[in-house]
């Protein structure tokens, strides 16, 4: 064998993957929408501690508050001033809401859409 065919010589290198960060690897939880509304209602009383709640549930508090920014802005939800004073009461033919000192009390011919105006002008005061 000649001089040149020596230099011609190569090595094989084998790499595997390096993980930068020793923590194994994180799994994902899918949340319902129903398991979302349920915590994203609890932050949503007077003093409720927002950080606390994600912990309890399993939940990184960033994750948490994305949700209530999220629910916030489709209009559906908002923070209560203070928790209600008296629990809502059905009737036969009536439903009766109390939000703080207002009790807004509808029969039951009265149109969705018009009771949930009446809320929202509610809230506003």
């Amino acid at each position: 064998m000649s001089e040149r065919m020596s230099d011609r010589s190569f090595e094989v290198l084998t790499a595997s993957p390096v993980r930068l960060s020793s923590s194994p690897a994180r799994s994902y939880r899918s949340w319902s929408n129903g398991e979302k509304a349920r915590i994203v209602g609890e932050t949503l009383v007077s003093g409720a501690n927002v950080s606390a709640i994600a912990g309890s549930n399993g939940l990184d508090p960033s994750q948490l508050f994305a949700w209530r920014r999220k629910a916030k802005a489709s209009g559906v939800v908002a923070p209560l001033a203070a928790a209600p004073s008296k629990p809502v009461k059905f009737a036969r033919d009536m439903v009766e809401i109390v939000m703080g000192d207002v009790v807004v009390r509808a029969g039951a011919d009265v149109e969705p859409d018009r009771l949930a105006d009446v809320i929202r002008a509610v809230r506003k005061t």
